[in-house]
């Protein structure tokens, strides 16, 4: 009997990067649900062992997911659907709050189910301006207002609820930026990197002293999947991301070097809210789990740039700009 292994949000640059791993082992099941609203099709894998089954449905609407749990005996959630991108989140502030139904609609139907494990899907975004560099899971306040969030933060406590509640083992996943070639351009790597290919202006907000830690997709699955396979981090929290720290400015130079592009950098004014100064996780139990290295800024990139599918979906034709 395969597993069976509900990856919602799977038609986006993590899920789908996830269920693409996942589906090389003949004895998982994918069930990929997605409403599209951000994700892709095209990002939805296909599988030699034809294993992967993709349903358009809403999470926050109770019904669409409870068909989706009578239609499949689901053994696993990874429940990553969520309203994503700075700008999109401020801008549509009670859609983003609508996904505190999805996630408490996905607890219930995975504790009547009998899920095994539920893994949640939240966000460096609750540490809000750190107090404090690196940011840990268990002693670092978790300092922000803005609705997503708060959503993520009250999405891990629902977590933690279910679990004492009714015994529904979890895994909290706090993810750092991440990149890969699913991701689309309302994301700064992808956004400046297809920019700096066709030669156009690389738009930063505000000065561009804000910095990032940026991690690429491949650590970030890997991480996930060793958690999952060897049943680690039950009814605790991880921070999924790299340590190695760059301003955004720093990072349009860096990029329009490798690219060889004669983008021209521009400033806009800086955002409103949701912009923290400064980002870097301690990684220490992702290094102790995946135990190699972490890919660099360069190595990512440039295995972006070799990825048809980053080029297909961005209508990239040449690999370096003229």
């Amino acid at each position: 009997m395969k597993t069976n292994i509900l990856i919602t949000g799977g038609a986006g640059n993590i899920g789908s990067s996830l269920a693409q791993k996942l589906s090389e082992n003949p004895n998982y099941q994918i069930i990929i649900v997605d409403n599209l609203s951000t994700g892709s099709k095209e990002k939805i894998p296909i599988s030699p062992h034809n294993n992967v089954h993709f349903i358009e449905a809403d999470c926050n609407q109770y019904q669409e997911m409870a068909k989706v749990f009578n239609q499949f005996p689901i053994h696993y959630v990874f429940h990553f659907a969520a309203v994503v991108g700075v700008k999109r989140t401020q801008e549509n502030p009670l859609k983003v709050l609508q996904d505190i139904k999805g996630i408490e609609y996905m607890l219930q139907l995975s504790k009547t189910a009998g899920v095994k494990k539920f893994f949640f899907s939240s966000s460096s975004e609750v540490y809000g301006e750190p107090i404090e560099i690196p940011q840990k899971e268990h002693s670092t306040p978790l300092n922000s207002r803005v609705p997503y969030a708060v959503v993520k933060n009250v999405g891990e406590c629902y977590c933690r609820s279910y679990y004492q509640e009714y015994e529904l083992p979890y895994t909290i996943f706090r993810f750092f930026n991440t990149y890969g070639p699913y991701q689309t351009t309302d994301f700064v790597i992808p956004k400046f990197l297809v920019a700096a290919l066709k030669n156009e202006p690389i738009t930063i907000y505000g000065d561009g002293s804000q910095s990032r830690t940026f991690t690429y997709i491949d650590d970030n699955v890997d991480t996930m999947i060793k958690i999952f396979e060897n049943n680690l981090l039950t009814n605790d929290i991880i921070n999924i991301g790299n340590d190695e720290m760059i301003s955004v400015l720093e990072l349009a130079n860096r990029i329009k070097n490798i690219t060889k592009s004669k983008s021209e950098i521009v400033f806009l004014p800086p955002l409103k809210e949701g912009d923290m100064t400064r980002r870097m996780p301690d990684n220490t139990k992702m290094r102790q789990i995946l135990n190699r290295p972490l890919i660099s800024l360069e190595e990512g990139i440039k295995r972006l740039l070799n990825n048809k599918k980053f080029l297909e979906l961005n209508s990239i034709t040449k690999i370096c700009a003229e």
